[in-house]
């Protein structure tokens, strides 16, 4: 039987396995790895997502790098359980009926953790919201707001009609999922309810440190209501930038939400727009970041809130490859449901680490050639580099200077890059990085080998962090909140090479479990060619003074250096312990 509070987990985006395209990157992949580790360990959790029948998008490159994007269609009937029970929800004064189809997640130990995905594809239903949830990130600004009222209010009204029990929490990953403690709230308002005998926590529009001391009746009430919602709720924000905070005009909210929920917001204090990160701030009781430095950030964005931190994790089985899987399996039997016993990897001998290493790298460049029909070096330093393209992970980075990569790749031994991620078909920022590896490729061809795979998933994400032989990780510092492909990598025994942003900063000991771009001190730091060419320097001087060196000249060091990746970083960066954080900081507590 699941233990533990009841947790309601909310989230637009959940990787549950690369055939079922619910995702778009790393929210959707931390979230499914969160379910795994919450089926692993025996919590009573549910999972509520939307079904996306058409996915984020199928991604095809050009000659040059042109990113070409189509629907990447699935059928839901043909992986998940229909469930009977539908709901109906108003949404622009209009009737939305929504269904769910049930994903069950079996835990190491025979635990499920049910996933719930909404679905209004229905033929009671308009036309314009029948196509409501088929497509991931793709719409306007009116369809993103509707799509997240069917995330939040439409997923509580679906749980109670599945006949789940009370939920002790609902934790909302990212603010796509707000208006779930606003439907709380209106809730509670509408339910007959006596005096309360304390103060309140919180007043309804401003920050925990200034509540007033007396409040009107009417103010009384809704502060009451936002305590009950705030006692339920806790909230995880995923990132610095300001794109990933949606914000809505407040006549968009009112034509979307109504007139009622709309004059709720403005008591809450959201008077001049719908921004959903502030609305989750206001209405839960736990908040945190992704990683220390991260809620750092957060803090200086949202002065006056108590944001924590949480720093992310991996699901270890999930990602490990097939070669360290069975290398554990000798050497350390306990690992798959202790993801922690990885620390005793220091004991596993250097030469089968090296051994598990190459059959994975063999896998990669196995895979490497059916996509591309490129044939690359076994024996060469290869670099990969996998995450959504967009401006400010830098993408093309590394080829700043490409005659002293060169230098670098004929001073020290061969050298390849293989690069994936997918750009939002709206980010001509991120498309245009992607041009720019093509390009870098076209000049470097016959000295430096360099391939961008298209199309990455789950699947070709775990050959790319277990196959390559180190990561690298460049973004604009402090703009990384997490950054888990590093963690899925270092699971792998392939050390990183990275700003210190994200989690880097708590994993990185410099020359043991990877290395450190240095940030340093760049004489206009808003400038950004001068901060790239700083960065970039640093990165390429790392790499000639010290990885390539010690790849090339001092291999037993560098096997070394693999192992203390798993035993220091594998074993403690993984969804394990992360959300035995979240049991006793922010389900258990309060």
């Amino acid at each position: 039987m699941p233990s533990g509070p009841r947790v309601a987990y909310l989230s637009m985006e959940i990787a549950l396995e690369p055939e079922i395209p619910t995702y778009s990157g790393g929210l959707g992949v931390l979230a499914g790895d969160t379910i795994r580790s919450a089926a692993d360990l025996g919590l009573d959790f549910t999972a509520v997502s939307l079904l996306h029948r058409r996915g984020f998008f199928r991604q095809s490159l050009g000659e040059r790098g042109e990113q070409i994007e189509a629907p990447d269609p699935w059928r839901p009937e043909d992986r998940l359980e229909p469930m009977a029970p539908r709901v109906s929800i108003e949404i622009e004064s209009r009737k939305v009926e929504i269904r769910a189809w049930r994903y069950s997640v079996l835990g190491q130990e025979g635990a499920t953790v049910p996933v719930y995905l909404l679905d209004t594809d229905l033929p009671e239903n308009h036309p314009d919201d029948r196509h409501l949830t088929d497509d991931l990130y793709l719409g306007d600004m009116r369809h993103r707001l509707r799509q997240e009222v069917v995330l939040g209010v439409g997923g509580l009204e679906l749980l109670e009609a599945l006949g789940e029990r009370p939920f002790d929490r609902f934790h909302l990953n990212e603010g796509h999922a707000a208006l779930a403690p606003l439907a709380l709230v209106e809730r509670f308002l509408a339910q007959p309810s006596e005096r309360p005998s304390a103060q309140p926590s919180q007043s309804p529009s401003q920050p925990p440190s200034e509540q007033p001391s007396e409040l009107p009746s009417e103010t009384l009430a809704l502060a009451e209501a936002l305590r009950l919602t705030r006692a339920l709720c806790v909230f995880t924000t995923h990132t610095p930038v300001p794109a990933g905070h949606d914000r809505f005009p407040l006549e968009l909210a009112r034509s979307v939400l109504g007139d009622r929920r709309v004059e709720i917001l403005g008591d809450l204090g959201l008077t001049s727009e719908l921004n959903m990160t502030e609305l989750a701030l206001v209405t839960s009781r736990y908040v945190n970041g992704v990683a220390i430095r991260h809620g750092e950030v957060s803090r200086s964005l949202f002065p006056g809130y108590p944001i924590r931190s949480i720093t992310n994790g991996v699901h270890a089985r999930t990602w490990v490859s097939p070669a360290m899987h069975d290398l554990f399996d000798r050497h350390i039997p306990a690992w798959p449901n202790d993801p922690f016993a990885l620390r005793y990897a220091g004991r596993i001998p250097t030469g089968q680490i090296a051994e598990a290493h190459r059959r994975s790298k063999e896998a990669l460049l196995d895979r490497v050639r059916a996509l591309t029909g490129r044939s690359l070096d076994p024996d060469a330093l290869t670099l990969g580099f996998a995450r959504r393209a967009t401006g400010y992970k830098r993408t093309a980075l590394v080829f700043r200077d490409l005659e002293r990569l060169e230098v670098i790749a004929s001073r020290h031994g061969p050298m390849q890059i293989v690069f994936a991620g997918k750009a939002h078909p709206r980010d001509e920022e991120g498309k245009d990085s992607i041009r720019q590896v093509f390009a870098a490729a076209e000049s470097l061809r016959g000295r430096i080998e360099v391939v961008y795979l298209a199309d990455y998933d789950m699947d070709l994400g775990q050959l790319l962090v277990s196959g390559s032989d180190v990561w690298l990780n460049n973004p604009i510092p402090p703009l990384e909140a997490s950054g888990t492909s590093g963690m899925k990598a270092a699971l792998n025994g392939v050390p990183s090479l990275s700003i210190l942003d994200g989690w880097w900063v708590e994993g990185c000991v410099e020359g043991v479990t990877g290395w450190e771009i240095e940030d340093g001190v760049v004489e206009d730091p808003r400038e950004p060619h001068a901060r790239d060419a700083h960065h970039a320097d640093a990165l390429l001087r790392k790499l000639d003074e010290q990885v390539a060196p010690l790849f090339f000249g001092d291999p037993e060091r560098f096997l070394d250096i693999r192992r203390q990746s798993i035993a220091l970083n594998g074993s403690f960066f993984n969804t394990h312990r992360m959300l035995l954080q979240y049991l006793y900081e922010a389900y258990l507590s309060g």
